[in-house]
C-alpha cells in the first residue's frame, strides 16, 4: 500500500487543488485519537462523577445529540454502548429534530442528560436545543464535547453550572468543509469517558491508532475507485454501523457537491426496496460487525449481493476473516480480529473518507470547499431559533 496523497504530492499543488485541510484532517485522526484519549483521562474523574448518576437511575435519560456529522456521533454510538453492556438506554436525538417539535423528544418529568456535540459549535442549532431542553426539563444537565474554545457552544457549557464540558485537541477543530478528525476524536471522547462503565475492557488507545494509520494506506486503492468513475455509492451496516453508514454516505455527498449519488441502510433493511439503486455504476461498501450473531446478517447480504452479480464494486470492510468471501473483496482491519464493534468504528471510517476525498479530486472540486456557491456552508447558517411557547 502507498501512503496518503499528501505524502507524494507537495503542499503547492494540495493547495492548488484546494485539498490540504482535508488531507492534513484525515491523515492525523491517528494523533488525535490520542491526544483525545490523554484528555479523557486528565477529567476522568470528573466525567465520572458527572455521568454515574444519570447510568445508576434507572429512570432518567442519557439523550446525544448534534447536528450532521455530529448527530451521527450519536447514532453510532448509542447503540453500541449497549452492546458493550452499559446497563442504560442511550438514545440518539438530533438536535434538528429535538429543536423542531421538543415536546416529541423530551420529558420534563424524568431525569435527563443531554450530551451535545460540535466540530465549531456555533450550529445554531447546538445552542438552541440546549436552551430548549434547560426550559422543558427541569433540572437538565449537559456534557458538551467540541473542538473550539471560541464556539458558543464551549462558552454555554463554560457559563453554564448543570454542565461540563470536555474540549478536544486544537487541531480537531476541522478547517476543511467536511468533518474528518473531528468526528472521530468526539466519538472516541464519548466512547472512553462510558468505559468504565461497561462490561467490556477497552483496547488501549494505541490499538485503535495504529488500525486507522495502517487503514491510510488505502489511499491507492481509494484513488483507483474514483478513476472508474462510479456515479452512486451504497454504504450498509448493523446496528452502530448503519449510523456510521450514514456519515460515510454523508462524505461522500459533501465533498462531490452532490453530483454523486451517495445513499446508506442497515444490511437487513437494504433489500426492503433500497437495493433498487444497485446498477453496474455502483459501489456497494458494508461494514461488517465482529459480534457473531450480527456478522451472519452482514455477510448473508454480502453473499447475495455477489450472487447478484449487478453492481460494479463491492468492497467488505471487515475486523475478522470472512468465510466464502473472495479476498479481493474484503479489506481488514490490522489487529480487528480482537476488537469490538466500539473500536472498528475508528478504523472503517477511514476508507470511506478516503474514497469520499478522491472521488472529489477526480470531479475537479476542492475538498476543502467543494460548493462553490456558498449554498451549503461549513457552519449552517440561516437558522432562525423560534421561542419555545
Amino acid at each position: 500500500m502507498t501512503g496518503l496523497v499528501g505524502l507524494t504530492q507537495s503542499l503547492e499543488d494540495l493547495d492548488r487543488r484546494g485539498a490540504t485541510w482535508t488531507v492534513r484532517e484525515i491523515r492525523q485522526q491517528p494523533e488525535m485519537i490520542l491526544e483525545t484519549g490523554k484528555i479523557v483521562d486528565r477529567h476522568r474523574q470528573e466525567i465520572c462523577a458527572f455521568l454515574e448518576p444519570f447510568i445508576i437511575d434507572p429512570c432518567s435519560r442519557i439523550i446525544l445529540s448534534g447536528a450532521g456529522t455530529s448527530a451521527y456521533i450519536g447514532k453510532t454510538l448509542a447503540p453500541m454502548l449497549m452492546a458493550a453492556g452499559l446497563g442504560r438506554a442511550v438514545e440518539a436525538i438530533a438536535t434538528t429534530n429535538l429543536l423542531a417539535a421538543p415536546r416529541a423528544y423530551l420529558a420534563p418529568d424524568v431525569p435527563t442528560l443531554m450530551i451535545s456535540y460540535g466540530r465549531s459549535g456555533n450550529s445554531p442549532e447546538s445552542s438552541g436545543a440546549i436552551a430548549v431542553a434547560d426550559q422543558y426539563v427541569p433540572g437538565c444537565k449537559h456534557i458538551i464535547i467540541t473542538c473550539n474554545p471560541d464556539g458558543a457552544l464551549h462558552h454555554i457549557g463554560q457559563a453554564s453550572g448543570n454542565a461540563l464540558t470536555v474540549l478536544l485537541p486544537e487541531a480537531t477543530h476541522d478547517r476543511s468543509f467536511a468533518m474528518t478528525s473531528s468526528f472521530t476524536s468526539m466519538l472516541y471522547a464519548s466512547s472512553a469517558a462510558f468505559s468504565p462503565f461497561l462490561q467490556v475492557s477497552p483496547h488501549p488507545p494505541q490499538h485503535i491508532a495504529d488500525s486507522m494509520r495502517h487503514m491510510l494506506g488505502f489511499d491507492a486503492t481509494a484513488q483507483a475507485i474514483a478513476n472508474r468513475r462510479f456515479d452512486r455509492f451504497v454504504y450498509l451496516g448493523s446496528h452502530g454501523f448503519a449510523g456510521l453508514a450514514q456519515e460515510a454516505a454523508l462524505k461522500m455527498l459533501e465533498l462531490t457537491d452532490g453530483e454523486v449519488i451517495a445513499t446508506f441502510d442497515s444490511t437487513l433493511g437494504f433489500r426492503h426496496g433500497p437495493k433498487s439503486i444497485v446498477t453496474s455504476q455502483s459501489m456497494i461498501v458494508v461494514f461488517v460487525s465482529n459480534d457473531e450473531y450480527t456478522r451472519q446478517y452482514d455477510l448473508d447480504l454480502v453473499r447475495e449481493l455477489l450472487v447478484d452479480g449487478r453492481c460494479g464494486e463491492l468492497l467488505v470492510i471487515a475486523g475478522r476473516r470472512c468465510p466464502g468471501i473472495p479476498d479481493e473483496n474484503v479489506l481488514y482491519v490490522q489487529g480487528g480480529e480482537s476488537f469490538g464493534d466500539l473500536e472498528l468504528v475508528y478504523p472503517y471510517i477511514v476508507p470511506a473518507q478516503l474514497i469520499a476525498l478522491h472521488q472529489s479530486l477526480e470531479r475537479q472540486y476542492s475538498p476543502d470547499q467543494p460548493n462553490a456557491t456558498g449554498t451549503v456552508n461549513r457552519v449552517v447558517q440561516g437558522v432562525r431559533i423560534h421561542p419555545l411557547i
